[in-house]
């Protein structure tokens, strides 16, 4: 079956085989601006400008809504499920995400979570494999300005895509949702098509940049460890080498110190000897001329 919603707030349910409707819904007096099909329960939420939300039950015959909401006093643009369909998300004229519970029913929203500047046109899951895609999603807001929000608790991701002053009135991703590029359709007649790759996969590469980091640390101090290593294996070395030093020192030890007498003995003589020698002109007294000596006669007699 499929559903339509029109501008004096009327629901249809058509069977494509038949020319005519097989239901209508008259719940609402403005225009339905959005629906969400919950599979669980087989029911159909309906957001309105009337600034209230149904829910219909398509299997039931009756032509009155399962619930209905308390009015919100804001109209109702867009709704999209968080958290495995357990909560969902609706996007406002004065641009705050309204939060429903469905375990509290649908008669109020739990929270409001205030922050774009305009009105939220249209709201979109994010593909499953992105992290925490079961609370991040995709708004449209009549500023042109296609973002990344994550609820619970609440974050500003960033910009997607820009249609300057146009507002965006459609997001789909690719594949059935679980693609790689989302389109965004406004009034300015165009499709913009964003790689969602470039988008997520940033953080991936700060967490891979963290972790090279971590390992570049681990790293640093595997080699200190190494170079310590490194520094009492030579100062072992060099302990062995001076035991093995002391013990030649010590089979030796008597030439050695042979050695050094002989060594001490040839020093004296050297040391008398330079005495002996310090006056070979075997001077007596000098006399009052600037170079006039007096000296031994025995010391003319050998030249």
């Amino acid at each position: 079956m499929l559903a339509t919603g029109d501008d004096d707030g009327v629901v249809k349910l058509w069977d494509p085989r038949k020319a005519e409707p097989l239901r209508e819904y008259t719940q609402h007096f403005d225009f339905i601006s959005d629906f969400l099909w919950l599979e669980d329960k087989k029911h159909l939420v309906c957001t309105s400008g009337d600034g209230t939300l149904s829910v219909i039950d398509v299997r039931s015959k009756k032509t009155e809504p399962f619930a209905q909401s308390e009015d919100q006093e804001d109209e109702l643009l867009s709704v999209v499920s968080i958290k495995g369909s357990q909560k969902l998300v609706v996007g406002t004229q004065l641009g705050i995400l309204s939060i429903f519970n469905r375990r509290s029913g649908y008669g109020d929203c739990v929270d409001r979570i205030p922050g774009h500047p305009y009105s939220i046109d249209a709201l979109c899951n994010i593909p499953s494999h992105y992290p925490n895609s079961h609370s991040t999603i995709l708004t449209g807001s009549s500023d042109g300005m296609l973002r990344v929000v994550q609820l619970l608790p609440t974050k500003l991701l960033g910009v997607v895509a820009d249609h300057g002053e146009f507002p965006i009135e459609r997001i789909a991703v690719d594949r059935g949702g679980e693609g790689r590029w989302v389109g965004s359709a406004g009034h300015e007649e165009v499709l913009k098509l964003t790689d969602l790759k470039e988008v997520f996969e940033d953080e991936g590469d700060e967490e891979e940049e963290e972790q090279e980091e971590d390992s570049d640390d681990e790293n640093a101090a595997s080699t200190e460890v190494n170079d310590e290593d490194a520094q009492k294996a030579q100062s072992s070395d060099e302990e062995e080498e001076k035991e093995e030093r002391n013990a030649s020192d010590g089979e030796g030890g008597k030439e050695a110190k042979a050695e050094a007498e002989s060594s001490d003995d040839e020093g004296a003589v050297e040391r008398k000897r330079k005495k002996k020698d310090k006056d070979p002109f075997q001077i007596t007294k000098k006399s009052k001329g600037r170079n006039g000596l007096e000296a031994e006669p025995s010391f003319f007699a050998d030249l």
